[in-house]
Order: C-alpha cells, then sequence, then structure tokens
C-alpha cells in the first residue's frame, strides 16, 4: 500500500450527480460464471459452496463469479476491485456476455442481456456500451482520428460526419494536435486517451474500464485518474471501472464492490470499506489507508444541541482532513450542512478520534 498516501478520498463522488429516482442503469442477480465440464449442474448443489480448491479437485470445475448480484446507477462510479484471480474480470466481462455467464440475469439500460440475440448483443456493444481495456489495442496502420472513429465506421456513419465527431472526442481527452499521428508514435499515456475517445465517441450509455491503468508509470496513471474523474463530470457518463489498487478504488469509486475468490465480500462506499470493513480480509487491505483522507464529516458527525448550530459551516461531504483547518480555529463545533441545512456537528473530540483510528 505504498500509494496509501496519495488517497485523497472519492475524487468524483462530490462533482457528479448519480440518478435513483428510476431504474439501474445495469442490475445482475444471481450471476455464476463456472469453467469446466457440466458446469451448468453445479449451481444449486452443494458442490457449488465448496472452496475453490476442493471444487476443482471433485469436478474439474472452477468457480470464477459467484452469485454475485449489484445494482448500477445512472451516473454512478462503480469499481469492482481485488486480486488477481478473484473474479473482477470475469464478472465484468459477463456483463455485456463476452464470457457466457453459467447462471443469473443481467438487463443493461432495460435490455435483458442475458436472453438478447446474436444481434441485440452486437447492438448492445456498439450503441450502449463500450470498453477500454488494459491493452490499448489500437490499429498501429491507421492514424489517430481513424482509430478513434472506428466504432462509428462499423455502425455505418458517413466518413466526413464520424471524421468529425471522432475530432469532438479528441478534444475532450486534450489530443486535438495529434490526430494524424500513428499510435506508436505517442506515449503510453496519450494511447489510452485514444483508447478512450474511442470509447466514448459512440456515446454509450455504459463506460466499461479493465484494468485500463495498469501498464502505465505512476505519475501518468494519476493523470489518467485525474482524466476519468474529469470526463465523468462532463459527460454524466455510467462507469464501471475494474482494479486491482485500492488507492484507485477509493479516489475514483462512489461505491466499490470488493471480491474474493469469486464473490463480493462487501459492496459499500469508500467510507464504509475504510470506516466499517466487514472482514478480516477488507480490513487487511484498507489498513494502511488513511481515514481522514477518506472519511467525511457525515462520518464522524453527531447532532446538533441546541445553540450549536452557528459555527463555520462545511458541506457534509468534505473529509476530515480538509476539515481540520476550520476545526481547528474554531471554538464552536463546525456545523456539517447538505442542502443549505445543518444535519450534524463535528468538534475536535470527534477528529481526534477519527485520526487516533488510523493507528489502530
Amino acid at each position: 500500500m505504498s500509494e496509501a498516501a496519495t488517497v485523497a478520498g472519492p475524487a468524483s463522488s462530490s462533482a457528479h450527480t448519480i440518478d435513483r429516482s428510476g431504474e439501474p442503469l445495469i442490475r445482475a442477480s444471481g450471476v455464476w460464471k463456472i469453467f469446466g465440464p457440466r458446469a451448468d449442474r453445479i449451481v444449486g448443489t452443494p458442490d457449488a459452496d465448496l472452496p475453490r480448491a476442493e471444487l476443482r479437485a471433485k469436478t474439474g470445475c472452477v468457480a470464477a463469479v459467484r452469485d454475485v448480484s449489484i445494482e448500477v446507477w445512472p451516473g454512478e462510479v462503480f469499481v469492482v476491485m481485488g486480486l488477481s484471480g478473484s473474479g473482477k474480470s470475469t464478472l465484468v466481462r459477463t456483463l455485456i456476455r463476452l464470457i457466457e455467464p453459467t447462471a443469473g440475469q443481467i438487463t443493461i439500460a432495460g435490455r435483458d442481456v442475458t436472453a438478447a440475440g446474436r444481434g441485440e448483443l452486437r447492438d448492445l456493444r456498439r450503441h450502449d456500451v463500450s470498453m477500454v481495456f488494459q491493452h490499448f489495442g489500437l490499429l498501429a496502420h491507421r492514424r489517430v482520428i481513424d482509430n478513434v472513429a472506428f466504432g462509428l465506421e462499423v455502425q455505418g456513419m458517413p466518413k466526413a460526419e464520424r471524421l468529425a465527431r471522432a475530432r469532438e472526442m479528441l478534444r475532450l481527452v486534450g489530443l486535438e494536435d495529434v490526430e494524424n499521428a500513428f499510435p506508436d508514435q505517442l506515449s503510453g499515456g496519450m494511447q489510452q486517451r485514444v483508447g478512450v475517445a474511442r470509447a466514448f465517441v459512440v456515446n454509450p450509455k455504459v463506460m466499461l474500464y479493465d484494468e485500463p491503468f495498469s501498464a502505465l508509470d505512476p505519475l501518468i496513471r494519476r493523470d489518467m485518474q485525474d482524466e476519468i474523474c474529469r470526463l465523468q463530470v462532463e459527460t454524466g457518463k455510467t462507469m464501471v471501472f475494474i482494479t486491482h489498487d485500492l488507492p484507485e478504488a477509493l479516489r475514483l469509486g462512489d461505491r466499490i464492490a470488493i471480491m474474493r475468490d469469486g464473490a463480493i465480500v462487501q459492496l459499500g462506499t469508500p467510507e464504509d470499506l475504510v470506516g466499517s470493513p466487514a472482514d478480516d480480509y477488507v480490513a487487511n487491505f484498507v489498513r494502511d489507508i488513511p481515514r481522514s483522507h477518506v472519511l467525511t464529516l457525515r462520518w464522524i458527525m453527531r447532532p446538533a444541541a441546541p445553540g450549536e448550530e452557528d459555527g463555520p459551516h462545511l458541506p457534509v461531504g468534505t473529509t476530515v482532513r480538509d476539515a481540520v483547518p476550520a476545526i481547528a480555529a474554531s471554538e464552536r463545533p463546525v456545523c456539517a450542512v447538505e442542502d443549505g441545512r445543518v444535519v450534524g456537528v463535528v468538534d475536535r473530540t470527534a477528529v481526534l478520534r477519527a485520526i487516533a483510528g488510523e493507528e489502530d
């Protein structure tokens, strides 16, 4: 966890809107993926509950995803994280059936993905969902602008129209000056920006990121995290982001699902994970994360007593670290404000307790 000191909390959560007024944009219910012979016969039997090694020894099968249910709301950045082999990439690939689920139901934007035919799946992948991979997958013999426009070319859009749209996307990611370059003339970070622009160009409802920054240098990786935050704010896209890196997950995610051996062991906000880990596995993940960088006033506030609402006001989503100067400078408790009203107060004792928790 050497990057823990750089964690600044969820950079995106306070800057964009999540729409929970209707239906989730993505809903997965009871999803399983089992690799091996007669995999479909295992779900619903006692064998399905066997540890991974025992299941393999007994049946020759591997349970990559175990009974996972998630909902992702419009405008949300939903992060799936876990160590190598935890099932995170397999899970996300089942959402658009790049990998066929063994059991379960998946809907995206009202479409029943699990029941979709080949043509419906092709339409879903061309129009509703875009994916950005760790390996850029750019076409080496095509210029940057043609790489970005490729999805629109597949859709059959006329050349002039698709190139105009591609130029808009290049401006969005700050690469308008290299539209005529070839991929091998660009740095790794620039190539990944091209990949992001290519994914955005079809104006999808959902963006899926499969560890897109794992191959990048740390400084470039952080720049790309900033870029994703900015693009989410500007476009409002729903994003599902896969990573094995907890600081990255905490920085990007509105909610995070931590996976282990194919199952979700905890699903919650960054504050939930850092402030109240579900078990020792999650606690071990977050132990080096400074709590004051992630926990907000909402987490540590108490109800205001009579006469306590005249102290300094701060948004309830302010992190403890960012609130310390105001709390230290005031003799009165700081008021946590949401939608123009005081929802609680935070005093020095609460801050000291939150910071002391980092030493536990």
